[in-house]
């Protein structure tokens, strides 16, 4: 049988673990806020038009911060069309999707809705077809609490309390072509700047996160970093990171492997900020923004494929609504690992997206809403890793990938909480067949014991949870979990995840 072995000790640690770390987003795509969200007539519909059986979901999944409202779908949007009376706000056409926009959401509510699930807005500003001075528009709208025709429209329209939204995305996916009003570095990057100064010059507490390449694959992937960087080092606080992974070619090898490739992402883009730091000779660091991440099978579906006329653009379509198996929560789970590795500099993240779009939850007009297999990875983790991430030290056997070469068959990370005591282990076995034996050396934590145990695995890796089965999947304790003179010992079944708490 494979094995692993690793060691804890809670004075050698990564970084704090930062609560915006279990961030998600909502962007006006596809069915994620209507039909996910907002369904007025639904039967569990709050007197605003929100699912309360989605809140208690979100609450349930731990989400600290949600990015919104985009995404694409922010540099064609224009913010002022979704404030204001319902009746007199435009539908729109959004050219990312090929969707009819109504704007019957929009910041108010959604702000309203974040009180409602216990979460923090994040907020994009279109810096793709729009500029400096709509930025500063929506947020003095959103974070002046009076006093002004844009703070006062917002007091008439039944908010009088700011928003006093802190974390600001200043645009989304400038490098992609695909993006409207796509610019070059150097474009994007004297752009942002000079965002953030004006936004600074209202709001002088913003964080602020510029954006970095849409993915490591772009071609310009380094060299839009650096260049943007050196424009805007001094006027931000993050740079955005955007992942998204899927099994291709039936190599589900290289599949459980794609974390290895998020931490090389991670690490390029934290050398190429601290390079500009020492180039510049400045102090602080830049940190890291997650803020899309995800399993996303993107090679199945093209929207500009599907909606041609224009005359019949629909409204809340169903896009991009993948159903996920075992083996894309183990992933997502592995994922979850990677970002926890590198606390010390990823401090904000957000799992893309939260209802129906590539989502850990599911909702069907007028029906249930359930949880998908990812689900349960990304609430457990969330609500177990508090505290301080810790360095482990892994040793154990490796098998060998397409994609990636040698990697560990075993993946973990750890985390301690000093004011509580309490430490929590997670960990991924990426054999296809075989069980894997992890030894874990706890002795530095002092006397421990196994506070719960929760193991997601199946004999079908493809087994998902669905509308006609909503509970195919779950996860179960791990009963092999015992400490014994100072070492935890558990089984790892082939191709599955698992978090142990430990107090």
């Amino acid at each position: 049988m494979p094995s692993a072995d690793l060691t804890l000790d809670p004075h050698f640690t990564v970084g704090a673990v930062n609560r915006r770390l279990f961030g998600s987003f909502v962007e006006h795509l596809g069915r994620c806020v209507y039909d996910g969200i907002y369904e007025p007539g639904h039967p569990s519909a709050d007197p605003e038009g929100f699912r309360t059986d989605v809140m208690e979901l979100v609450r349930e999944l731990g989400v600290s911060a949600i990015r919104y409202p985009g995404g694409n779908f922010v540099s064609g949007f224009r913010w002022e069309d979704s404030v204001g009376p319902r009746e007199e706000r435009p539908s729109r056409l959004d050219l990312a999707w090929h969707s009819t926009e109504s704007n019957e959401v929009g910041l108010d509510e959604f702000a309203g809705w974040l009180e409602k699930v216990g979460s923090e807005l994040m907020y994009a500003v279109n810096l793709g077809t729009r500029g400096v001075l709509e930025a500063v528009d929506v947020l003095e709208y959103a974070n002046i609490r009076s006093g002004t025709t844009l703070s006062d429209a917002r007091i008439k329209n039944g908010r009088v309390d700011p928003h006093r939204i802190r974390m600001w995305c200043l645009g989304n996916e400038m490098d992609g072509p695909w993006q409207l009003g796509h610019r070059n570095a150097e474009d994007y990057g004297k752009l942002a700047s000079q965002t953030a100064k004006a936004m600074r010059q209202l709001d002088g507490d913003l964080e602020l996160v510029v954006c970095g390449s849409s993915n490591a694959s772009m071609p310009t992937f380094g060299s839009w970093e650096h260049t943007v960087l050196r424009h805007t080092y001094d006027d931000v606080d993050y740079i955005s990171c955007h992942a998204y992974y899927e099994e291709r070619d039936g190599d589900a090898g290289s599949f459980l492997a794609v974390a290895t490739n998020m931490d090389h992402f991670i690490e390029s883009v934290v050398a190429t900020a601290d390079t500009v730091r020492a180039e510049l000779g400045r102090s602080k660091r830049i940190n890291i923004s997650f803020d899309e991440w995800n399993v996303w099978y993107n090679t199945r579906f093209h929207a500009e494929e599907q909606i041609t006329d224009i005359e019949r653009w629909p409204t809340a379509p169903r896009l991009l609504e993948d159903s996920y198996s075992v083996i894309d929560a183990v992933v997502v789970g592995n994922l979850l690992i990677s970002l926890l590795k590198h606390a010390d500099r990823v401090t904000s993240a957000s799992l893309a997206q939260l209802v129906n779009v590539i989502a850990p939850i599911m909702t069907e007009p007028g029906g249930p809403a359930w949880r998908q297999t990812t689900f349960f990875p990304f609430a457990i983790t969330s609500r177990l890793a508090v505290g301080d991430a810790l360095e482990v030290r892994l040793t154990g056997d490796t098998y060998t990938t397409a994609l990636y070469g040698e990697v560990p068959l075993v993946d973990a990370v750890a985390t301690h909480d000093p004011a509580t005591g309490r430490s929590a282990v997670f960990l991924v076995n990426r054999s296809l067949t075989e069980a894997t034996t992890v030894t874990v050396d706890v002795a530095r934590l002092g006397a421990v014991a196994v506070l719960e145990t929760h193991t997601l695995t199946d004999d079908d890796i493809y087994a998902a949870n669905t509308l006609a089965d909503r509970e195919r999947v779950g996860v179960g304790p791990n009963e092999s979990a015992a400490v014994a003179d100072g070492h935890l010992t558990v089984s790892l079944p082939p191709v599955s995840w698992t978090a142990v708490s430990l107090g």
